[in-house]
């Protein structure tokens, strides 16, 4: 079922779960996290960045088959552009079919991030499509810039912005940062900010970067209020492992089987997490 990330993400709200957000970049891992959604009974999102989309192939050519695959899932699926920094590129998302788009303005000042979002918000209801909103700066590992104090979400800031816009879900930052961290490092939380937000919105809230955050600190995310989680890094490198692998097996390559088996490795991880959301036997 094709549907908007607004209705699965309104349950879990209700249910204090969380809906799994996979960032996906062509057919094979947008068909890993259908068929683990699948085994599991589970709603989820099929994130698809606007980086890997300009990069690529755009968002028409690529996304009209994926949500053709949505459409015949047996669980619910969304399809939502992940940072969206571009207005116009994401209008274009919209006209092309995404059920959802997050409009991410938090490089601007807050007026500016509450008057771009809002224009979003109203434009997104043509199309009965959900709004996801960002306030406050995540980090990145891979440019060596995890986030610190400077960059976590200023609650009353939040509070403010989802008042005013109308979004459908707010992403926050409160100590996850995008990419691989180093082997045995967990990021600290501040969950104090989960929790003022929460208390006074009572909408959605979502946590970028959840690949390697650790299984505790997920889990009082989403007893405190996180309704959807992003992960990207661990499941693309489940699927980088899948590929050494075989190529250590086998001194011919089969590239059919070897793409085969990033699936299944990328099937697995989705599971694993959407195990870890609570979420399984949720979907409508």
């Amino acid at each position: 079922m094709y549907v908007s990330m607004k209705g699965m993400l309104e349950r879990a709200n209700k249910g204090k779960y969380a809906v799994m957000a996979i960032n996906c970049f062509n057919l094979e891992t947008a068909k890993a996290v259908i068929l683990a959604a699948q085994e599991l009974r589970a709603p989820v999102i099929i994130d698809l960045l606007q980086d890997h989309l300009q990069a690529h192939l755009g968002s028409k050519l690529l996304t009209q088959p994926i949500i053709e695959m949505a459409r015949n899932a047996s669980v619910e699926v969304a399809v939502n552009l992940d940072h969206g920094k571009d207005v116009g590129f994401v209008k274009r998302c919209l006209r092309d079919g995404f059920s959802s788009v997050m409009m991410d303005a938090s490089a601007y000042p807050l007026e500016q991030n509450i008057e771009i979002t809002k224009k979003m918000v109203e434009f997104a209801q043509t199309y009965d499509a959900s709004v996801e909103g960002e306030i406050g700066n995540i980090g990145s590992v891979s440019r060596n810039n995890l986030t610190n104090d400077e960059m976590y979400t200023d609650p009353e800031a939040a509070i403010e912005y989802a008042r005013r816009t109308g979004i459908d879900a707010l992403a926050i930052s409160y100590g996850s940062s995008h990419g691989d961290y180093p082997d045995g490092y967990v990021p600290p939380f501040r969950f104090d900010i989960v929790e003022k937000i929460k208390a006074d919105t009572n909408i959605p809230l979502v946590l970028h970067g959840g690949s390697g955050c650790g299984e505790a600190n997920i889990k009082k995310s989403i007893a405190l209020g996180i309704n959807k989680i992003n992960v990207g890094s661990d499941f693309m490198k489940a699927q980088v492992n899948s590929i050494q692998e075989y190529l250590k097996a086998n001194e011919t390559v089969d590239y059919v089987r070897l793409i085969q088996g990033t699936v299944d490795a990328g099937k697995e991880m989705v599971k694993y997490y959407i195990d870890l959301s609570e979420s399984t036997g949720k979907s409508l």
